[in-house]
C-alpha cells in the first residue's frame, strides 16, 4: 500500500516538471517569434530608408531602375541591342555644299586646267555669283620664306584702270605742302586738322600720307594707327617729300601687297564691271612688279601656282608661265 502511494507522488512531481517545462518552451518560443519579427521590421525599415535615400520611391524611378538592371542582365548574358543602326549619308564635297546657282556657275570651269591670264579673267567676270559688283582677286603662291627678310616680298604698285574704290585720302603736311595735296585731290590735308582728328578718335579716312619732317609728330599715335594699317610707311609710298604726287598715285589706284606667312600674296585687281581687258592691264601690272621683286637668293621654282577668284566666286588656275 505505501508503496503504491509513493509511486503515484513520482508520477505527479513528473506531470508538474513536464507541464512547467511545456510551459518554459512556449515562453522561449514565443520571445524568439517576438526576436525575429522585431528584426524583420528593421530590415524592412533599413531598406525603405535606404530607398527614400536614393530617391527611387516614385513609379517613375522603379521602372528607371528595372530598366537599369535588365540591360545589365542583357549585357551580362552577352546579348546584341535590338535596335537598328541609323544609315549614315557619306559627307557632301566642298563643291555640294554650295548652292545651286555656284554650283552651275563652276560648270563652265574646266578641273585641272590652267588657263591663261586672260582666259581666267574673262571666266572670273562670268561665274560670279553675286549681285553686287563683285571685287576679282588675284593669288599668287611664291616659292619663298618669309621667314627670312630677303624673302618677305612686300611692294607697290599703281594699278593702270585704278581699283574700283574711292579712297579717302588724308596729307599730314606743312601749309605750302598741304594746299599743293588739296590741289591734287587730297581730301583732308593739314596738321592741325589731321591732330585734331587723331586726337578725338576720328579716322574717316583710308590712306594717310605724311612729309618725312613730320613723321616724329605722328610718333604718339603709331599705336593706333599702326594696327589698323595708317601708319604713313617709306616702304609703301605714304612718306614723301612730294606729297601731291603721292596723292595722284593714291587716287589713281595704288596698292600694296606683301607675303602672308605661308608665302602667298593676295591682291584685288579691280572688279567685274571692268571687263577682262582692264583686268588684264591691271593683273600684268602686278605680276610684273612681283616678278621685279624676285629674291636673289631664290635659286628654285618662284611662282608655284596663281589663281583668280571674284567675291563668293569659283576659283580659276592661271599657268605659272604667265608672269
Amino acid at each position: 500500500m505505501a508503496e503504491t502511494k509513493k509511486t503515484s507522488k513520482a508520477a505527479e512531481e513528473r506531470a508538474k516538471l513536464e507541464a512547467i517545462k511545456a510551459q518554459e518552451t512556449a515562453v522561449v518560443e514565443q520571445e524568439a517569434a517576438e526576436i525575429v519579427a522585431t528584426a524583420e521590421v528593421a530590415a524592412d525599415a533599413k531598406e525603405d530608408a535606404k530607398t527614400a535615400k536614393a530617391g527611387k520611391r516614385s513609379a517613375k524611378a522603379l521602372k528607371e531602375a528595372e530598366a537599369k538592371e535588365e540591360k545589365e542582365a542583357r549585357k551580362e548574358s552577352g546579348e546584341a541591342d535590338s535596335k537598328p543602326k541609323q544609315k549614315q549619308n557619306p559627307p557632301k564635297s566642298q563643291l555640294e555644299r554650295k548652292s545651286k546657282q555656284y554650283r552651275k556657275l563652276a560648270e563652265q570651269i574646266e578641273k585641272g586646267k590652267e588657263y591663261s591670264l586672260k582666259e581666267a579673267l574673262d571666266l572670273a567676270t562670268k561665274t560670279s555669283p553675286v549681285k553686287f559688283d563683285a571685287t576679282v582677286e588675284m593669288h599668287v603662291r611664291l616659292g619663298v620664306d618669309p621667314r627670312h627678310a630677303d624673302q618677305n616680298i612686300r611692294d607697290m604698285v599703281v594699278l593702270p584702270a585704278g581699283t574700283g574704290k574711292s579712297v579717302c585720302v588724308a596729307v599730314f603736311a606743312e601749309a605750302d605742302a598741304a594746299a599743293a595735296a588739296l590741289k591734287a585731290g587730297a581730301d583732308i590735308a593739314g596738321e592741325e586738322d589731321i591732330t585734331k582728328m587723331l586726337d578725338k578718335g576720328n579716322f574717316d579716312f583710308d590712306i594717310l600720307i605724311a612729309q618725312p619732317a613730320q613723321m616724329a609728330k605722328l610718333g604718339k599715335y603709331a599705336r593706333v594707327l599702326g594696327p589698323k594699317g595708317l601708319m604713313p610707311n617709306p616702304k609703301s609710298g605714304t612718306v614723301s617729300n612730294d606729297v601731291a604726287k603721292a596723292v595722284t598715285e593714291a587716287k589713281a589706284g595704288r596698292v600694296e601687297f606683301r607675303v602672308d606667312s605661308t608665302g602667298i600674296v593676295h591682291l584685288g585687281v579691280g572688279k567685274v564691271s571692268f571687263g577682262k581687258d582692264k583686268l588684264e592691264q591691271n593683273a600684268r601690272a602686278v605680276l610684273n612688279s612681283i616678278k621685279a621683286a624676285k629674291p636673289a637668293s631664290i635659286k628654285g621654282t618662284y611662282v608655284n601656282a596663281i589663281h583668280v577668284t571674284t567675291s563668293m566666286g569659283p576659283s580659276i588656275s592661271v599657268a605659272p608661265t604667265e608672269v
